[in-house]
């Protein structure tokens, strides 16, 4: 079993960065893939960004390549996502989730543990 707790989500003005956390407790992180999802008012779930068990494997969605990354401290027992170059298509309550699955998805049906969300807005 495991918890997931996001926090980092604000408001900031476009062009700007966000680094989004995720704490994971009740079991080491290390063994389970990670991903992040977001979901804007009226719209579907959608997958941000994944990351395999080690954190050396990584995949993006097209529309955040190049301006997010994904990131993980199984150390620290943390999940991040650094977001940059934001713009008000970014604005969504982002979600940290972990599977059971060793494989890279970014389909939210695949993952077990979801968190509680934290909310980023950037104005248009």
């Amino acid at each position: 079993q495991v918890q997931l707790v996001e926090s980092g989500g604000g408001s900031v003005l476009a062009g700007g960065s966000l680094r989004l956390s995720c704490a994971v407790s009740g079991n080491t992180g290390s063994r389970y893939y990670m991903a992040w999802f977001r979901q804007a008012p009226g719209k579907e779930r959608e997958g941000v960004a994944a990351i395999n068990s080690g954190g050396g494997i990584t995949t993006y969605d097209g529309s955040v390549r190049g301006r997010f990354t994904i990131s993980r401290d199984n150390d620290k027992n943390t999940l991040y996502l650094q977001m940059n170059s934001l713009k008000p298509e970014d604005t969504a309550m982002y979600y940290c989730a972990a599977s059971d699955r060793w494989r890279l998805s970014l389909d939210p049906d695949e993952y077990n543990y979801w968190g509680q969300g934290t909310r980023v807005t950037v104005p248009s």
